[in-house]
């Protein structure tokens, strides 16, 4: 009889052992979190994943102004790839994707392996060299498109872009300024069709018969097929309206003179020529002290050279816009230590002056 008792009661005891696990009536309750608990976990889980998404994978980016148009238009909203040219890692402490960091604190430049390298045509968004008074990771943000790669020489007549002395075909949806020449002063163009082809009307010369166009060369040529119309030809700048790169280059932004692009462990020989195009490269990106002798030998880090070899590559980036766009030729090359990603995708597009989105564009690749 003692023996079953025993056994009854290790028997009680293992069904209230699990039903203790169980969490049945005789375990103890759990605290039940409450409604905002729950809500602050998810919104900090929530956070934490985006900043980690958009620190490492993708980030977000909106086009501010016109300079890539027609490719990519104001109020476009961009998935940008960080993935592609590999990821960096952050270069200093701070608020993330604000300008609010510790000031005098950096890390060293550091880049994961991507799975492409820049090419000729990509969207790339970077920070912009020109501000200089920031972190390379806290400063403004810009897209343009990649034109000349490293260790190439690039060169602009009458808007044709040369690589190595070759022409360059134009990009679709790239656009510039156009003289059109009408074969009488009364005839008038077509504001509604002008619209319709997207081509903006600039204005007519003083002399009543030419007017100045500014689109994509498909638009062009069917403006030229209209009556009307005696001839259009590219409208060249004949000057900067501010300095071009580097300062005091005799030269517009449609006749920009031959320049080389420096390509990581590629060694340049220094000329008079060439150190004004050079030396804000070595020593504003490479880091290095710089400056001109008494005998009128190049310095580097104090020392005599007769050439240099770079420890990172260029690129010379332009946008679709070519008459609107503030690009290398006017603030020089960007570095790759300065590349953020190759934007992708158009996530949503809001036309501002209909106020009303772009359907049509949302979810369309970028080219």
């Amino acid at each position: 009889m003692a023996n079953k008792s025993a056994k009854k009661e290790r028997k009680r005891r293992q069904e209230k052992r699990r039903e203790s696990r169980a969490g049945g009536e005789d375990a103890p309750a759990r605290p039940q979190k409450s409604k905002f608990r729950e809500w602050f976990d998810a919104l900090f889980f929530a956070v934490v994943v985006m900043l980690i998404v958009r620190t490492l994978i993708f980030d977000l980016f909106r086009i501010p102004t016109p300079s890539m148009e027609k490719s990519l238009m104001v109020g476009d909203y961009l998935f940008v790839s960080k993935l592609h040219y590999g990821t960096r890692t952050p270069r200093t402490l701070g608020v993330p994707f604000t300008q609010i960091h510790v000031k005098g604190l950096e890390f060293p430049n550091t880049r994961f392996p991507g799975f492409s390298e820049i090419k000729r045509g990509d969207a790339v968004v970077f920070n912009w060299p020109g501000d200089k008074d920031m972190p390379i990771d806290r400063r403004q943000h810009y897209i343009k498109r990649a034109i000349g790669m490293p260790g190439e020489t690039i060169e602009v007549r009458d808007k044709v872009v040369y690589i190595d002395s070759v022409a360059l075909d134009p990009f679709d949806g790239q656009q510039h300024l156009w003289a059109v020449k009408k074969k009488d002063a009364r005839f008038r163009l077509n504001r509604t069709l002008l619209d319709q082809l997207g081509v903006e009307y600039r204005g007519i010369a003083s002399d009543g018969v030419t007017v100045q166009l500014n689109g994509t060369a498909a638009a062009i040529d069917e403006v030229r097929a209209w009556p009307g119309i005696e001839s259009i030809t590219p409208f060249i700048e004949q000057g900067a309206h501010r300095p071009l790169y580097p300062p005091g280059r005799d030269a517009s932004p449609d006749n920009y003179s031959a320049t080389h692009i420096p390509a990581k462990g590629e060694s340049v020989t220094l000329t008079r020529e060439n150190w004004p195009i050079y030396e804000p490269v070595i020593s504003a990106y490479e880091g290095r002290d710089t400056g001109v002798s008494g005998s009128g030998e190049f310095l580097v880090d104090g020392a005599p050279v007769a050439e240099y070899t770079f420890d990172q590559d260029y690129y010379f980036m332009m946008g679709d816009n070519r008459n609107n766009s503030e690009d290398s030729r006017f603030w020089g090359f960007v570095p790759m230590d300065h590349v953020v990603g190759k934007a992708v995708l158009i996530y949503f597009s809001w036309d501002r002056d209909r106020k009303l989105p772009r359907l049509k564009r949302i979810f369309s690749r970028i080219r």
